[in-house]
C-alpha cells in the first residue's frame, strides 16, 4: 500500500514538473494575402503572332518556316505582296479608347497618352484628334450561302451609308466566284444606295480574292482614314490568287480597319446531310460543313483582331446593327492619331511591336500592336 501511494507521488510530481518547465507552442500565424493594387493606367493587348506569311517567289530555297516574331523577306520594290511603304520614319496608329461598357472616350489630351515600341518608351511627335472624312469600302459577300440574307444584306449597307457625313466616300463591290467594283469611290449617296441595290447572288465565294482586291488594289492608294465593312458569313470557296495566310498577312501590314458584320448561314445551307433515299447519307459539299464554318468564323476574328477593327453579329449586337454602324462610324472619325519617330530604326523586314498605354484605369483600347521595317528603313504603317 505504501508503495503504491509512493508511485503516485512521483507520477503527479514528474507530470506536474513537465507541465511547469514545458513551453507552450504558439500556432504559426496564417499570412494574410496582401491584396495588388489595379494599375493606375490602362494598355493595348498584343495580339499572339501568326507565322509569318512568304508570297511563293520568296520560298525558293527557303528554310524551315520562320518562327514567331522571326524578321520576314523584304519585299520587292514596287511592294507587289500589298505591303504599304511610307518613306517617312514617322510611325502613325490611329488608337480608339473605350470605357468596360463600350463607350468611347473622347477628349483625351497627348500627355494621357504613351507608347512603346519593342518594350522601350518611345517620344510623341505627332498627335491627332481632328474629325476628318474617311473612305470606307462595303465588301457584300453575294455568293450562293448568303442567298437567303441578300435583302438583310442590302439593308444594313444601306443602313450603314446613312450614319456617314456628306464627306465621307464610299465604294461598293460585291464577290461571288469573282470580284466585282459596283461603284468606285464616290460621295454621291445616289450612286451608292444603287450600287448597293445592285448586289445580288452568283455562283461561289472568293473571299480572299475579295479581301486582297479590296486591300491592294484600292485602298492602298488612297491616304488618310480608311477601313472596309465586310458584309459575310466568312466561307471562302473558290479563291484563287489568295488565301487565308496571305490575306492575314496583307491585313496585319496595312493601315486600313476591318469590321465584318457576320452572318451565320449555317442552318441555310445543309443540302448535303441528308439523301432522299432512305439510309444514306451523302458527303457535305465544300463550304457547308461546320468546320468550314469554324474556319470562316476564325478568319473574320483574325482580321478584325490584327487591323484593329471588331466583328459584329446582327443578332447579338446590343441595340441592333443602326447602333453597330453609328459606332463604326464614330469611331472611324474619331481616332487618335499618335505618331512617333523609333529611337531604333530597325532592319529591312523586321516587325517593331506597339504598345499603347493610357494613364488611366479600366479603359479597353485597340491599337495595331506591330509594323514592319521597309527597305531602305521606311515603315510599313498608316501615314497620317
Amino acid at each position: 500500500m505504501h508503495i503504491l501511494t509512493a508511485a503516485i507521488s512521483i507520477f503527479i510530481f514528474v507530470a506536474l514538473t513537465f507541465a511547469q518547465s514545458g513551453r507552450k507552442i504558439q500556432p504559426t500565424p496564417t499570412p494574410v494575402p496582401q491584396r495588388s493594387e489595379a494599375p493606375a493606367y490602362s494598355e493595348s493587348t498584343p495580339k499572339p503572332k501568326r507565322p509569318v506569311w512568304l508570297p511563293p517567289s520568296q520560298r525558293l530555297n527557303q528554310k524551315p518556316a520562320p518562327t514567331v516574331n522571326k524578321p520576314i523577306a523584304d519585299t520587292t520594290a514596287d511592294g507587289e505582296d500589298g505591303e504599304v511603304k511610307v518613306e517617312t520614319n514617322l510611325v502613325t496608329i490611329p488608337v480608339s479608347v473605350f470605357d468596360r461598357n463600350g463607350l468611347y472616350i473622347p477628349s483625351l489630351k497627348q500627355d494621357d497618352f504613351k507608347i512603346f515600341e519593342d518594350g522601350k518608351e518611345q517620344e510623341i511627335a505627332y498627335f491627332g484628334t481632328s474629325k476628318k472624312p474617311f473612305t470606307v469600302i462595303l465588301l457584300i459577300d453575294t455568293s450562293p450561302s448568303t442567298e437567303y440574307k441578300i435583302d438583310e444584306i442590302r439593308r444594313a449597307a444601306t443602313g450603314f451609308v446613312d450614319e456617314l457625313k456628306a464627306q465621307d466616300n464610299v465604294m461598293v463591290i460585291e464577290f461571288d466566284g469573282n470580284v466585282h467594283v459596283l461603284t468606285e469611290i464616290t460621295n454621291d449617296r445616289q450612286r451608292i444606295y444603287k450600287a448597293i441595290g445592285r448586289a445580288d447572288f452568283g455562283s461561289g465565294t472568293s473571299l480572299y480574292d475579295a479581301v486582297d482586291f479590296s486591300l491592294k488594289k484600292r485602298l492602298s492608294k488612297i491616304e488618310g482614314r480608311k477601313a472596309i465593312v465586310l458584309f459575310t458569313d466568312g466561307v471562302d470557296t473558290t479563291s484563287g490568287r489568295a488565301s487565308y495566310d496571305s490575306t492575314l498577312g496583307l491585313a496585319e501590314e496595312s493601315d486600313s480597319l476591318i469590321f465584318p458584320i457576320y452572318y451565320n448561314t449555317y442552318f441555310d445551307n445543309r443540302p448535303g446531310i441528308f439523301s432522299p433515299f432512305p439510309g444514306v447519307m451523302t458527303r457535305d459539299p465544300r463550304g457547308t460543313r461546320a468546320e468550314d464554318y469554324a474556319l470562316g468564323r476564325r478568319y473574320l476574328e483574325e482580321l478584325a483582331d490584327y487591323t484593329g477593327g471588331r466583328v459584329f453579329r446582327p443578332e447579338a449586337t446590343p441595340g441592333g446593327l443602326t447602333a453597330a454602324f453609328e459606332g463604326i462610324a464614330d469611331e472611324l472619325r474619331r481616332q487618335y492619331q499618335i505618331g512617333y519617330i523609333p529611337s531604333d530604326d530597325g532592319k529591312p523586314g523586321q516587325r517593331k511591336l506597339i504598345k499603347v498605354r493610357v494613364d488611366r484605369p479600366n479603359l479597353v483600347i485597340r491599337a495595331r500592336d506591330s509594323y514592319i521595317v521597309g527597305t531602305n528603313g521606311s515603315v510599313s504603317t498608316p501615314a497620317k
